[in-house]
């Protein structure tokens, strides 16, 4: 008589083949359970208790010694901000980089009673360009301040007088932060999908190996296939300027030159873009490793470049490793042309960190890049 066929251990034998697979598999590891670990980590790391914070220039004339101003200082939503350049703080603050300039005065009041009481005068400077940060941080000060009436005083006096100065420059608007990140984000995906796959799939098909036979020069086969994908991402740079300016009111600094500006620093970037794609297409054994090399490069710097809310929510340390990403310094110099006017030239210092990551990325595509 035959043995009973046990469907019970046919489904433990199969779940178990399963998982070990999936264990096995570094997809899986990484997009269930590394990414996870890192946006936790990421998020957990934003300072304070909320995921804003506020910079506050001192004023030169600023009480610095009573209790009012140290209070205020100890908050984990205020991050005061000493200059001792004149010219670079009003710079900061009419581009938006302040919340405002602080001064507290602290005078003598009298009571009803004849009492003498202490009394603070809390200004705070600003502009247009920091008006929508404004409007949350003094309702924030208003109830600090009402907690330390209260100890002080039981509520019998008003302890603080809060007045804002504000005058207006250009408006920093929404969209002036989130364009630039857009076309970086944009950017660093589309371009490393399509440069990867697309030099996989023709050293995979023997076309590459066919090209190398030609007399045509080998870098002019890369540069001519690489170009290709470049100038395409440039019509969709081209396509989210020009809507973002003329649809959504994107500022631009000087116009045509700095939209010129936005492109060329565009054309840097996708440079840098186009040595990984190379290096993950030599180096991948199948086109199923290409998305999990793309996203190990990719996700940390989307969320640690700037791109959808500023480093400036992270700890000192953390800001420190955010400079280090080529997407960083992209974001930050096309904010700089765009809102702040500044030229390319004096970006030098976010170009000279990509060209650095530029460096170090072809000198790797010369070791690794395949033919066949």
């Amino acid at each position: 008589m035959d043995k009973k066929y046990s469907q019970s251990k046919a489904l433990g034998a199969i779940t178990k083949a399963s998982f070990i697979a999936s264990l096995k598999s570094p997809q899986s590891i990484v997009f269930s359970l590394v990414f996870p670990l890192v946006f936790v980590f990421i998020f957990g790391s934003f300072s304070g208790d909320s995921f804003t914070s506020y910079s506050l220039a001192i004023s030169s004339k600023c009480d610095t010694s009573n209790i009012l101003f140290k209070t205020v200082e100890n908050l984990p939503f205020i991050k005061m901000k000493y200059y001792k350049d004149t010219v670079l703080l009003r710079s900061d603050l009419e581009k938006g980089k302040l919340a405002g300039i602080i001064d507290i005065q602290k005078t003598v009041s009298v009571d009803s009673e004849n009492q003498h009481l202490p009394h603070f005068n809390l200004t705070i400077r600003s502009t247009s360009a920091s008006g929508s940060d404004l409007v949350q941080l003094i309702p924030l000060l208003e109830n600090v301040t009402d907690k330390l009436e209260k100890n002080l005083l039981g509520s019998k006096a008003q302890l603080v007088t809060i007045k804002k100065d504000i005058y207006n420059v250009r408006e920093y608007k929404q969209i002036d932060f989130v364009l630039p990140g857009q076309i970086g984000f944009s950017l660093l995906f589309s371009t490393l999908f399509g440069i990867s796959f697309t030099f996989f799939n023709l050293r995979d098909l023997l076309v590459l190996k066919r090209f190398y036979a030609t007399p045509v020069n080998r870098l002019n086969i890369l540069l001519g296939i690489g170009f290709s994908r470049i100038f395409f991402q440039l019509i969709n740079v081209i396509v989210l300027i020009t809507v973002g300016h003329f649809f959504v009111g994107f500022t631009l600094s000087h116009g045509f030159i700095t939209f010129i500006e936005m492109v060329l620093m565009s054309i840097i970037f996708l440079l840098l873009l186009m040595g990984v794609g190379l290096i993950f297409s030599s180096v991948s054994k199948s086109d199923n490793v290409i998305p999990l090399f793309i996203n190990i490069f990719s996700l940390p710097q989307m969320m640690l470049s700037g791109t959808f809310f500023p480093i400036s929510v992270f700890p000192e340390w953390l800001q420190t490793c955010c400079k280090l990403l080529p997407l960083t310094h992209f974001n930050m110099a096309m904010r700089k042309i765009s809102f702040e006017g500044v030229s390319i030239i004096e970006c030098w210092q976010d170009i000279g960190v990509m060209a650095i990551w530029i460096g170090i990325i072809y000198t790797i595509v010369w070791k690794v890049f395949k033919w066949e």
